[in-house]
């Protein structure tokens, strides 16, 4: 099933969690993002997204949302100091951020890009699948998500070893 899970989201890689928050924390941890450093994230999410950069010792660094409820792309960059990390963005109510912008400021800075696409399973921008955006993209697999289990799962999806 991991494999279609990762071709779907045109993948090379899924690894299984015990929930979309353990997927999460291990995205955090496997960027080597730790105590002191800062990681750019929407106050708009579930707690998970903010508690996986605190549990890994990090600094959450809120930026403003837009009206489709997405981070918005255009305050990022103002945000970012010797300390960023990664920018991990959530794609709320299975609408894609403006991933393009995303992947702009990130190469810029030389900051990684965490998806939260456990909302938007399923949901396309550019042609492209959620989960394929981020270099470690997490799908939470809770019974009320989009595509659910038969109780708490999770998923990483990365194209990197």
């Amino acid at each position: 099933m991991k494999k279609k899970l990762a071709k779907f989201c045109n993948r090379k890689y899924a690894i299984a969690t015990g929930s979309g928050t353990d997927a999460l924390f291990l995205a955090v941890r496997a960027l080597d993002i730790k105590t002191g450093d800062e990681v750019i994230t929407t106050p708009m999410s579930w707690v998970s997204s903010t508690n996986a950069i605190k549990v890994n010792g990090a600094k959450p660094i809120f930026a403003d949302i837009k009206d489709d409820l997405n981070i918005d792309e255009n305050k990022v960059e103002k945000l970012i100091t010797s300390k960023t990390k990664a920018i991990l963005f959530v794609n709320f109510t299975g609408k894609v951020c403006e991933v393009d912008h995303l992947k702009k400021i990130a190469s810029k800075h030389r900051l990684k890009l965490i998806e939260d696409a456990a909302q938007s399973f399923g949901s396309k921008k550019n042609k492209k699948p959620s989960g394929s955006f981020g270099d470690i993209s997490c799908v939470s697999l809770n019974p009320m998500k989009v595509l659910s289990s038969l109780g708490e799962a999770g998923l990483v999806l990365t194209d990197s070893k």
